[in-house]
């Protein structure tokens, strides 16, 4: 009887923390295609690695990963600059075990990707191995290549910074979802008062066509407005709109499909059970990771 050859002692290390190093670049990223090839590049420099010389092979794959990914994010945001209309993150269809990590969910929840968008690469970085990863200063020093001291300064800018944007308090995943279940009926009935009475009066509405699909080309605010937009023909009204409730980045989510097809995805952030934030992707080159499960962890 022959025996099945065993892995090699990279690969397996790698396969082991492939859904932690792919959840650091998504976090820095915003975008699953980036962060797969960010995992890619990272694979590449592990196996020119002699694994006798690395004490903490965990810490070791984050580090090549945070490396890699800074590197992207800093073309990225070139490319971003020249977007047509809002750019939101690439929405991951989540399973419901993300939800129940208040940490990890909220971590990868549209309204915190968006506020670590107006971080700076290195900021952003630093914000997510800390302050998400709980990673030393030791560790995120040798990553981003500055000092103990000037990432501890840099982490207390960052933190000031998205404490000062981040989502105000949020309500239970029940009511979160009771939320969304109200906004699909609103959708489906198209009453204003059903929109008016579900929408917080500050509620900002964020869209990205990406230039392919048709989008507000700039964030969409107040109750008022927003139920209009929805009203006043966002979609063509000749074709028959249907939705479905799904969970995407560790909240509930709504598919919305035109004529049978998959449109887009509306995320929402609920606070007070009211919808204060609404994120709408409907770029086709974002919808690759809402029709199966991407497995992420903070472990």
């Amino acid at each position: 009887m022959t025996s099945t050859p065993s892995t090699d002692p990279a690969t397996e290390t790698f396969v082991a923390h492939r859904n932690l190093l792919f959840t650091v670049a998504y976090e820095m990223l915003g975008s699953a295609a980036d962060a797969e090839d960010v995992l890619q590049e990272t694979w590449l420099r592990w196996t020119g690695v002699d694994l006798a010389q690395v004490r903490d092979q965990r810490a070791y794959l984050v580090r090549i990963t945070t490396r890699q990914a800074l590197n992207r994010l800093r073309a990225l945001q070139r490319r971003r600059e020249s977007y047509v209309g809002p750019w939101l993150p690439e929405p991951l269809l989540t399973a419901p075990d993300v939800a129940e990590d208040v940490e990890l969910a909220e971590s990868v929840s549209m309204a915190m990707m968006l506020v670590l968008e107006t971080l700076t690469p290195t900021e952003r970085a630093v914000f997510v191995l800390r302050e998400v990863f709980d990673v030393g200063y030791d560790e995120i020093a040798a990553a981003v290549d500055k000092t103990p001291a000037a990432v501890r300064q840099i982490a207390h800018r960052a933190r000031r910074h998205v404490d000062a944007r981040r989502p105000r308090t949020t309500v239970s995943a029940r009511e979160a979802r009771a939320a969304v279940e109200s906004f699909r009926r609103a959708i489906e009935t198209r009453d204003p008062q059903e929109f008016l009475d579900l929408l917080a009066p500050d509620i900002v509405l964020v869209s990205d066509g990406g230039g392919i699909k048709r989008a507000a080309l700039r964030p969409v605010v107040g109750a008022d407005k927003v139920t209009r937009f929805y009203l006043g023909g966002s979609l063509k009204a000749e074709a028959t709109v249907t939705t479905e409730l799904t969970a995407v980045n560790g909240g509930p989510a709504l598919a919305v499909l035109v004529d049978g097809e998959l449109d887009g995805v509306l995320a929402m952030h609920v606070e007070n059970g009211r919808i204060s934030g609404l994120y709408y992707v409907r770029n086709p080159e974002k919808l690759a990771r809402v029709t199966a499960e991407t497995p992420l962890t903070l472990r």
